[in-house]
């Protein structure tokens, strides 16, 4: 027996019972927790497998994607259409620039060729005109010459001054020329079948002062280049009392229109006109109204 036994317990019986039964509820709701939890926790465990059908797009998106592709398509196409039209545009451009410059080219030499015919016909007129007033002038100077002529010998009453008046082939024949004077005579002869052109200087194409210029430059001697100036440029002297190599002039000392060269024997060397050219004439054919020595 224990040494304890006769000890009266200091805890009262009714709180003991009311603890013990407490402890037992809660025991037994502990258990039967566990209980349940474990009668459940098999069930819980097994995987759950569940098959979810999604909705089927295949057929609208096929269609999306068949019209993009068209859209693609179709902006290709543009694209290449309008680099086409952009080509062809440049082209265009670049033959309608050329076709313009080709056109300007040929507007500028039509115009030069008709300018440069006007030119010439100009021209051709004007030596025409100047032909008839050279010829018209010396008919005149001819005209004129032959009364006074006439006057002198009624005046004198001498057959033989009006003969020397009007003949002048008593004066020297070139071959009487010399020195320099026969240079002057052989250079004129010399171009005897050369044209003439107006303002010529040679060598194959004179004008009437440019020849006798060139004539008398083979011999050292400048002379002016017009027919005026060369008129006055050395001594007067008669038609009577000529020598090879004296500068012939038609028209007024100072304003003549035309010279030539006397070559002896009553004939003279000049450049004429476009229709002759340069040729030898006798004095009769065209008498010169004056002349001047500058040898």
């Amino acid at each position: 027996m224990s040494h304890t036994a006769h000890i009266p317990s200091h805890r009262k019986p009714r709180q003991r019972t009311s603890t013990s039964t407490l402890r037992a509820g809660v025991a037994g709701g502990v258990l039967s927790t566990i209980a349940v939890a474990g009668a459940a926790g098999p069930a819980q465990a097994e995987p759950v497998a569940q098959t979810l059908e999604m909705p089927t797009i295949t057929s609208g998106l096929s269609t999306a994607v068949a019209a993009s592709a068209q859209a693609t398509h179709q902006v290709a196409l543009d694209l290449e259409t309008q680099a086409e039209q952009d080509a062809a545009a440049e082209s265009a451009a670049k033959k309608a620039k050329k076709a313009k410059a080709e056109a300007v080219r040929k507007a500028e030499a039509q115009k030069k060729a008709e300018a440069a015919a006007k030119a010439r016909a100009e021209a051709q007129a004007k030596a025409e005109a100047e032909e008839r007033a050279e010829r018209a002038s010396r008919t005149a100077a001819r005209t004129t010459l032959s009364a006074s002529s006439g006057s002198a010998g009624a005046s004198s009453g001498s057959s033989s001054s009006s003969s020397s008046a009007s003949a002048p082939s008593s004066a020297p024949s070139s071959s009487n020329a010399t020195g320099a004077a026969a240079s002057v005579v052989a250079f004129a002869k010399a171009q005897v079948g050369d044209a003439y052109v107006s303002g010529g200087t040679g060598p194959n194409a004179w004008d009437c002062s440019g020849l006798v210029q060139a004539a008398y430059r083979s011999v050292g001697v400048d002379l002016p280049r017009v027919s005026q100036s060369q008129s006055t440029a050395g001594a007067q002297v008669s038609l009577n009392n000529l020598q090879p190599g004296d500068i012939l002039y038609w028209g007024g000392a100072g304003s003549a229109y035309h010279v030539a060269i006397y070559v002896g024997g009553g004939q003279f060397v000049g450049a004429q006109n476009s229709s002759t050219g340069t040729v030898q004439r006798s004095m009769d054919y065209d008498r010169p109204s004056g002349a001047v020595r500058v040898l």
